[in-house]
């Protein structure tokens, strides 16, 4: 081979394997601060290692719970929706890929056609029925000398990726939905259970007023007022009870099953507060999925920008096709019968009346939008953390005084009833007492709900289990 030939080939080469028009990518910079404003107890922590997202879930100490969450994986339709698309993304990645491939066809005919009379330019002597059988083999393939088809196959991968994390988002999210309506559900059986042993107690309460009231100890107004707290306190009980079957249709929807088929028992709640960290790496945002797939995409529009740019160059390809044809009489496979096509195709466009610019300058501004998509992911994961770890801390404090006022509580509507007994106060101090009582016990189980509420918001904004602490 000459030397010039050779040089020309390498430089071919050079090009086929290194010319690329995407612009260098950097990963968006997002505002990050040193340690969250509603800490308390917690700091950020740069440790070396990370914590997968894991069977978070478990830390609640709840069996149906868990149970539940495993059956979510196998069974809800939203996972499974999320999972088709992900299968749909892999496979245009599969079809952006053959594009780096030659392409080889197998092709073949055996047709009679009849030409008109008066076809014009016909010569003479020609036949106006004749045959035509042809066998070919051919072969297409594109120099990508600019990029073009690696720059789609680059972007279609990276929508592949965000796609895949798409389906641990959905996975999370949907995990973090069932925890959300089984918790609010156990705090919903605790409410009603208390509010049960109210109606039993103000029942007995009433006979024993009516009985007071038949032997002219206490007035009708007692048993009016008896009464009264009674029937609101039984109404109250229905309107928990029907929040409970909202939660219980909730949770059949999330588990695939009809709200007709699916039951959860009600059970005694004891809460289980999972032990938080006493610290939260920002490294631990990194694994949510969201971000991650937001990244995915600024990477796959960048790569877009390429694709738009290489359609300013010239087109090359070559293609070859090789065969046998005749007109449907003898041998097909014959040396007098053969016939091949080889060389380059070019193409390169003159004018587009600003076509191929437009296209850049789209591509150019979907990166800036998936840059600023990106960034208001990041921003609205750190919020989260920040919302949760607000909540969390002041919730913890809440709940210790409310323990106090049901203790509280508790005592003031002893004494009411003995003093009541004793004659020193009026029936309506008991009332005033037992109504006390009942709303602090209410008021002492939502705190305790929206405390474990806001542990499960904390584990979906930090994207899974809370971090491991080591001394």
């Amino acid at each position: 081979m000459k030397p010039a030939v050779r040089i020309l080939a390498l430089g071919i080469w050079a090009i086929l394997g290194g010319c690329s028009l995407i612009p260098e990518y950097h990963r968006p910079d997002v505002p990050v601060a040193e340690q969250f404003k509603e800490d308390g107890p917690w700091h950020v922590a740069h440790p070396e290692d990370q914590n997968k997202r894991g069977d978070w879930w478990s830390l609640f100490q709840d069996s149906v719970l868990s149970q539940y969450e495993q059956q979510l994986e196998q069974d809800s339709l939203e996972l499974k929706v999320a999972l088709a698309r992900y299968d749909a993304a892999q496979a245009f990645f599969t079809e952006q890929s053959a594009q780096l491939y030659p392409e080889v066809d197998l092709g073949g005919n055996v047709l009679t056609n009849r030409e008109s009379v008066n076809r014009p330019l016909r010569g003479s002597n020609l036949p106006n029925v004749y045959g035509n059988t042809a066998l070919s083999m051919g072969a297409f393939y594109e120099l990508d000398l600019w990029g073009q088809i690696r720059s789609a196959v680059a972007s279609a991968q990276a929508q592949a990726q965000a796609s895949g994390e798409d389906v641990e988002s959905a996975r999370l999210s949907l995990q973090a939905q069932l925890a959300t309506e089984y918790v609010q559900l156990r705090g919903l059986d605790a409410q009603i259970q208390i509010l049960a042993d109210s109606i039993e107690a103000y029942r007995s309460e009433l006979q024993m007023m009516q009985r007071r009231h038949d032997e002219g100890i206490v007035s009708g107004l007692d048993v009016a007022r008896s009464q009264v707290l009674l029937e609101t306190t039984e109404s109250t009980r229905y309107k928990v009870m029907a929040e409970r079957a909202l939660r219980e249709h909730a949770i059949a929807a999330l588990l695939g099953q009809t709200p007709a088929s699916f039951s959860i028992a009600p059970t005694k709640w004891e809460v289980h507060y999972p032990p938080l960290p006493k610290t939260i790496p920002s490294e631990v945002l990194q694994r949510r999925p969201d971000i991650a797939a937001a990244e995915r995409r600024v990477v796959a529009a960048n790569a877009q920008i390429g694709v738009a740019r290489a359609a300013f160059y010239p087109q090359i390809s070559l293609g070859a096709l090789g065969g046998f044809q005749n007109t449907g009489n003898g041998a097909l496979l014959t040396a007098p019968n053969s016939f091949w096509s080889l060389g380059p195709l070019a193409f390169l466009n003159i004018f587009d009346a600003g076509l191929r610019e437009a296209a850049v300058k789209q591509a150019t501004a979907q990166t800036q939008e998936a840059v600023a998509q990106y960034r208001i992911t990041v921003l609205g994961a750190f919020r989260e953390v920040e919302d949760n770890l607000a909540q969390l801390r002041n919730l913890d404090q809440e709940d210790q005084h409310q323990s106090l006022a049901v203790t509280a509580a508790r005592h003031t509507y002893d004494l009411a009833t003995n003093r009541y007994r004793e004659g020193a106060v009026s029936y309506l101090e008991v009332i005033d007492a037992e109504n006390a009582k009942l709303r602090s016990e209410r008021a002492e189980l939502d705190i305790q709900t929206a405390r474990l509420l806001s542990t499960v918001g904390l584990v979906r904004a930090i994207g899974g289990n809370l971090p491991e602490q080591h001394p």
